[in-house]
């Protein structure tokens, strides 16, 4: 499965049963508790980052990404626009680009 595969079948799952789809009750709760949500999954990666535990850590990532996807598609943002981002980033140094945000 890749990210695209993955976009789509969260966007699709918008109209679903909230209560026979988790991606649907999340959506369904509003892009703040979306955020929260990665948010929560974000901070539980870096736990697992700090002990060390691969395999925990592997998990944990998988959540955030699937909840960073859920929290972009709460707010309309589309994977291709992100993907987009990162492809404008890459025809520079990571150095000159954070420059550039100031």
């Amino acid at each position: 499965m890749t990210l695209d595969d993955l976009y789509a079948t969260i966007t699709g799952r918008r109209t679903a049963d909230a209560d026979n789809s988790w991606t649907a009750k999340l959506l369904s709760k509003g892009p703040e508790r979306c955020a929260e949500k990665f948010g929560e999954e974000a901070i539980e990666a870096i736990i697992e980052a700090v002990r060390g535990d691969r395999a925990a850590l592997t998990r944990e990532a998988a959540d955030v990404l699937y909840h960073l996807l859920v929290m972009l598609a709460a707010r309309d943002v589309a994977l291709s626009d992100v993907m987009a981002e990162l492809d404008r980033r890459q025809a520079q140094s990571g150095l000159a680009e954070k420059a550039a945000r100031r």
